[in-house]
């Protein structure tokens, strides 16, 4: 299934609406997505932190802060059921 609210790689923001992927939006379908293997989820939100991570440090001085990035990528899997 294509996802409305898709990553804007390298900027890592939603593709409709330009806030921080994933938005809300892109949860609520990520978990649709993966409806039947949610344990998938996480390991490709995993990986997708990792891609995330690598594009914001070579485009900023900064690099992202690791907390924010697992809250941002991960954290907010806990209040999904089955995960």
């Amino acid at each position: 299934m294509t996802q409305r609210h898709a990553p804007l790689k390298p900027l890592w923001v939603c593709t409709a609406d330009l806030l921080n992927w994933p938005c809300e939006n892109a949860k609520a379908e990520l978990v649709a997505d993966y409806e039947h293997d949610r344990r998938h989820l996480a390991v490709d939100l995993a990986a997708l932190m990792r891609q995330a991570t690598d594009d914001l440090t070579r485009l900023y001085s900064e690099p992202p802060d690791p907390a924010e990035m697992h809250i941002r990528f991960l954290g907010w899997l806990r209040s999904v059921r089955n995960v």
